[in-house]
């Protein structure tokens, strides 16, 4: 639905976005993730035409957004970061009006935007003027404006700001029940939220992309930080004694607890799996083993790693992980 080739945004000598390029497909919920200042949404920007670029290009569906706005804005209904707004109107007149500038046909208008208004739940405020709004309901009206006319991509920058934890949820809800039809584009800098919603996270960083998967294979991207956890009902010196002969275990961390049992945090090799060969060791031996559990470094760890400002040593990361680990142990 969307190529980006070789994107450059620069304001003055100041470079927004540097060299981007990617692709999105149809039918999935794609999150821009990125510090704030990253350039997602300078990116998103270009991509609806309201920017244009220094260098390369955007094709939408085959039309280039520059040389051809007026057909590949047709396929694109999108929520800027501040919503734009008409605050002396209601919200079924400026939805009327949006529904209007869209091209709709007068036929289909009055159902268009009934459709919307039930669907982001708006209806009980639909004669308020927008400006009476609370900065919640007037994010759900951009959003509004956005699905109108339900476009073949929609592009949402940070579309929960300003939202409390139930109108998120609902959000997050309505943002899936679209992906069904739609290809979904949403930035934010709030990891949780894109987690929890987009099937595939481009990680954006001083205009430049560092990342681009699934958030279950980004989190293997630190594989060689895996460990394992464990608890035993044992002396520290009997466990190092069971587990000695499995040779995947590079290192050994122990720490003797007051309850009589042992935890032991295990550095392992590299894509290995030792599960099963740590579970019979100990049930060989009749050593009761209490708690056993993959320690992998989590997306928060691989953003941060992606997008600190200065490079660390990938051994720096691993103390900060063990350091967090101790720390939700005590």
């Amino acid at each position: 639905m969307i190529e980006v080739k070789n994107l450059v945004k620069k304001y003055g000598n100041h470079l927004a976005v540097d060299n981007l390029s990617f692709k999105i497909d149809k039918g999935k919920i794609y999150g821009f993730l990125g510090p704030n200042g990253a350039g997602k949404s300078t990116t998103m920007n270009i991509m609806t035409g309201y920017l244009g670029a220094t260098e390369g290009e955007v094709l939408i569906d085959g039309h280039d957004i520059l040389r051809e706005p007026e057909k590949a804005k047709k396929y694109i209904g999108y929520l800027p970061e501040i919503p734009p707004l008409y605050m002396e109107m209601t919200v079924q007149e400026y939805l009327d009006f949006a529904a209007e500038l869209k091209g709709i046909p007068k036929e289909k208008r009055e159902s268009s935007v009934e459709e919307v208004l039930k669907l982001v739940k708006l209806k009980d405020v639909r004669e308020r003027l927008i400006r009476n709004l609370s900065k919640g309901y007037r994010q759900r009206v951009g959003l509004a404006q956005a699905i109108l006319g339900f476009p073949d991509i929609i592009i949402l920058d940070e579309p929960t700001v300003g939202l409390d934890p139930k109108q998120i949820i609902e959000i997050r809800e309505l943002i899936r029940d679209l992906a069904k039809k739609h290809t979904v584009i949403l930035s934010s800098h709030i990891l949780a939220e894109v987690k929890e919603v987009c099937d595939y996270i481009m990680i954006i960083s001083k205009g430049r992309l560092v990342a681009s998967d699934t958030p279950d294979n980004l989190e293997h991207l630190l594989d060689d930080a895996e460990s394992l956890e464990l608890q035993a009902k044992a002396e520290p010196s009997r466990v190092r004694e069971i587990l000695e002969p499995i040779h995947e275990i590079l290192s050994i961390k122990m720490e003797k607890r007051t309850d009589g049992t042992t935890f032991a945090s295990l550095d392992i090799k590299e894509n290995t799996d030792i599960r099963e060969k740590v579970f019979f060791a100990f049930a060989d031996q009749k050593c009761p083993l209490l708690m056993l559990n993959t320690n992998r470094a989590s997306l928060e760890e691989i953003f941060l790693e992606l997008t600190q400002k200065e490079e660390e040593p990938k051994s720096q990361v691993l103390e900060k992980k063990e350091a967090k680990t101790d720390a939700g142990r005590l």
